[in-house]
Formats: C-alpha cells, structure tokens, sequence
C-alpha cells in the first residue's frame, strides 16, 4: 500500500479548510485517511499551518510520498529539512543549532519580503495619485498651433 500525505478538503463552499493526512494513494481526496497529522488555514493572512512533526518525521520515514502543496507546506515550517539534518546522522544538538540558523534565516526574509510589499504599495499609491493630475493637465493646456506654411 502507497502513502501519501495530502490535503483533505474541508469547510464550507468557497470558504476552505484543510487537513494534512496520511491517506492511502487510492483512496479519494475526502475518502478514509490513516492518520490527522494536521491542518492548513490559506483563508488567513499569512496562511496558518499546524502540525504534528512526530507524526510527519514518522510517516515520512516510513515512505510516505507528500504532495506538491504539503511538500512546500513542511519546508516553509522545516521539517523536511530537520528530516535531512536527521538522514546525514546529526546528533540532536547539532540539528537543534542549525534549525535556530535556518529560522533566524527564514525571519531575515521575511522582514525582506514584508519591506518589499510595502514598497510596492507606497509606489502604487503613487502612481494612482499621479494619474488623475496628469489627466487634468493634458486637458487643460491648449492644443499646440500648427506651423504657419511657407509663403
């Protein structure tokens, strides 16, 4: 039996909600799952993730296959990584230190990324607020005269 970890949809109509399961690859996407080893809110800003890093490090280690968009869910949280640091035969205080790196790394660029959204509104605040003036000054000023022809 394949394992994969995906999503499980659940919520109302146009408002989702997800689980992160441990499901067998037949199964349906909603079908019958293994294990709740969390949940994915993307409704909220920034999206919030939960989940249960025993339990992920578990399935993981037993073959479980992620999906694309858990894949990119346990590296933004860093369990894929603290799995690797695992597989190279780290100890858990040398595991311990490079996660405090790479979360101290992951702050850094968010900071970065947070700087450049603000910057991008401030100039599109800008931009919305030159528009109109420019409008009205073309407008406003005459037609330029046409050259007199040679007589």
């Amino acid at each position: 039996m394949a394992v994969h970890i995906r999503l499980r949809r659940m919520g109302k109509k146009k408002q989702p909600f997800y689980r992160i399961v441990a499901i067998d690859s037949r199964a349906a996407r909603d079908g019958k799952y293994l294990d709740n080893i969390g949940t994915y809110n993307p409704r909220l800003e920034p999206a919030a993730v939960q989940l249960d890093s025993e339990r992920v490090v578990y399935w993981l280690s037993k073959g479980a296959k992620p999906s694309d968009t858990v894949r990119s869910l346990l590296r933004r949280q860093g369990l894929l990584m603290r799995l690797h640091l695992q597989k190279l035969g780290m100890d858990e205080a040398q595991i311990s230190e490079a996660m405090k790196q790479w979360e101290a790394q992951q702050a850094e660029r968010q900071k970065r990324q947070e700087a450049l959204r603000e910057q991008k509104k401030r100039q599109r605040k800008a931009k919305k607020e030159d528009e109109p003036a420019a409008g009205a000054g073309e407008s406003a000023a005459p037609a330029p005269e046409a050259a007199p022809a040679p007589a």
